[in-house]
């Protein structure tokens, strides 16, 4: 990155994040605005991205600053890509690893022709319910808020799109996958339904986001080294 010039900033940037593991993507946003404040002087600044990724998940997080944030909802609405692994046989409450497994399942039935053969069921528009343990909002609280109080909600399903949904490993129980999908798109339920689909349960233990439209991950810093950049 040539020098850094705050005008630029104010102006608008598209600065691609790539988010560390158990950092929630809040904490990536106000990384940012912190270096820009602390080693460009700018004393007023808006930042903002453009779709959360979960505490647990790695990778793309677009990050908008100054009159860029006003193309957040734009970029909201594009394609992103995934990849990451179902563990079979098990789920948690969270449906990743931020709970603890409630429930185990048999696998013996469970063969690479079977998942194969289980992936045409996710492609195309589906109905899909969102994690209880996420950010969404009911009776003014986050889903999050009432499954940590082990309160009962009734979560209503949402239609979701999956262009592209690839197998790339099967080494059982764990199953590694490719995923092109709507904004929306819970790739944590993704995992329980798919083990439903093949009549056992599943659980996302790593998820990194790859691209977002055509932005890759690639081409993004971590949020440490995007400070070490405007402070250069």
């Amino acid at each position: 990155m040539a020098a850094a010039n705050p005008e630029d900033f104010q102006e608008g940037k598209i600065v691609l994040i790539d988010k560390p593991l158990t950092w929630s993507s809040f904490q990536a946003v106000n990384k940012v605005k912190w270096s820009l404040k602390k080693h460009l002087g700018l004393k007023k600044i808006k930042v903002g991205h453009a779709g959360t990724l979960d505490p647990l998940a790695t990778g793309l997080l677009i990050v908008c600053t100054g009159k860029f944030t006003k193309r957040i909802t734009e970029l909201q609405g594009m394609p992103k890509e995934y990849t990451g692994t179902f563990y079979i046989g098990a789920t948690t409450p969270s449906y990743d690893l931020e709970t603890e497994v409630n429930e185990t399942f048999p696998t013996d039935h469970v063969t690479p022709e079977l998942v194969y053969e289980t992936v045409p069921q996710f492609m195309g528009e589906i109905d899909q319910k969102p994690p209880v343990f996420s950010a969404i909002k009911k009776d003014g609280k986050r889903l999050y808020e009432h499954a940590r109080k082990g309160e009962e909600v009734e979560i209503a399903s949402r239609k979701t799109t999956i262009h592209e949904f690839e197998i790339t490993r099967i080494a059982l129980p764990e199953v590694d996958f490719r995923v092109v999908c709507s904004k929306g798109t819970y790739i944590r339920s993704l995992a329980y339904d798919f083990g439903l689909a093949i009549q056992s349960g599943a659980h996302l233990t790593a998820l990194r986001r790859t691209k977002i439209g055509e932005f890759p991950v690639e081409k993004a810093i971590t949020p440490d080294a995007f400070e070490d950049e405007v402070s250069a």
